[in-house]
């Protein structure tokens, strides 16, 4: 099936960002994708937000998930999108919805990994996550979530995909920097080839963040890609049959010594 990634830059208000990715998940739907991947704070960009964080997001959150149920109806196509979620207290979750192309939510994933780091500190503003981990079918696919910073730890995209993502979505704020770009270029490209999955990553961009979205397939070649555009949508297929091909010939998870639960140590 055709999988897209739609890049934008999200601002302090809601309704004009629901109304971007309205756009693009259109865009893609003419192009005939099954699947469009927003960023990570598709809702609203924390930094954007005036006053209270709490209030904003119990003010915005639910009409944000009910418009993209509405978007995904409307043009026939599952969406996965960012935003954050109340939580019962003054730090909400960041948190990424899953919809179907009927409009229906499928799942939600409450990021684990918060970026406490590069003197940037999410946590003093943002829950962790409590949820564990989340895999769900959309059309062909066996599709994974994680976000951003979640990208840095391979453990978790092997547990995906030892319990059958054949497609890791990665929605992201990457924040520029020295190396930032090569840094999430290479992780996206070893997630892909260490777990022989396809990646569809989806960057925000302007300000503080480095865009280049991509789709990468389960040999580490990307097929699609952005660079700091400040919109855009690109589109490719994406399919079971290339993971299994790739698996026939690179069989690296049937050839693990051993498994996520165990671990092998030197006692010398």
């Amino acid at each position: 099936m055709k999988v897209s990634v739609g890049q934008f830059r999200p601002g302090g208000d809601t309704p004009a960002n629901l109304a971007v990715m309205r756009e693009l998940a259109a865009t893609a739907g003419v192009q005939g994708s099954a699947l469009i991947v927003f960023p990570e704070e598709s809702m609203f960009s924390i930094g954007a937000v005036q006053g209270s964080l709490q209030d904003a997001v119990e003010a915005n959150w639910t009409s944000f998930v009910q418009q993209l149920s509405f978007i995904a109806a409307e043009n026939s196509i599952a969406v996965v999108a960012g935003g954050y979620e109340p939580s019962g207290e003054a730090r909400p979750f960041n948190t990424l919805v899953l919809i179907d192309s009927t409009g229906r939510i499928v799942d939600t994933y409450r990021k684990l990994h918060l970026y406490d780091a590069f003197s940037y500190q999410e946590s003093s503003r943002i829950k962790p996550g409590d949820g564990g981990i989340k895999v769900a079918q959309i059309g062909d696919l066996r599709v994974g979530l994680m976000t951003c910073y979640d990208l840095r730890f391979p453990e978790l995209s092997r547990a995906l995909t030892d319990v059958g993502a054949d497609l890791l979505c990665v929605p992201a704020a990457w924040f520029e920097g020295e190396h930032k770009i090569e840094h999430w270029e290479t992780l996206l490209k070893a997630r892909a080839i260490e777990n022989t999955v396809w990646v569809a990553a989806a960057g925000t961009s302007g300000g503080h963040t480095i865009g280049h979205s991509a789709i990468i397939d389960p040999m580490g070649i990307p097929l699609a890609h952005l660079e700091n555009e400040e919109r855009g949508v690109v589109t490719t297929e994406v399919t079971r049959r290339r993971v299994d091909d790739v698996r026939e010939f690179l069989p690296v998870l049937q050839n693990r010594r051993f498994s996520r639960n165990e671990t092998i140590v030197d006692a010398h």
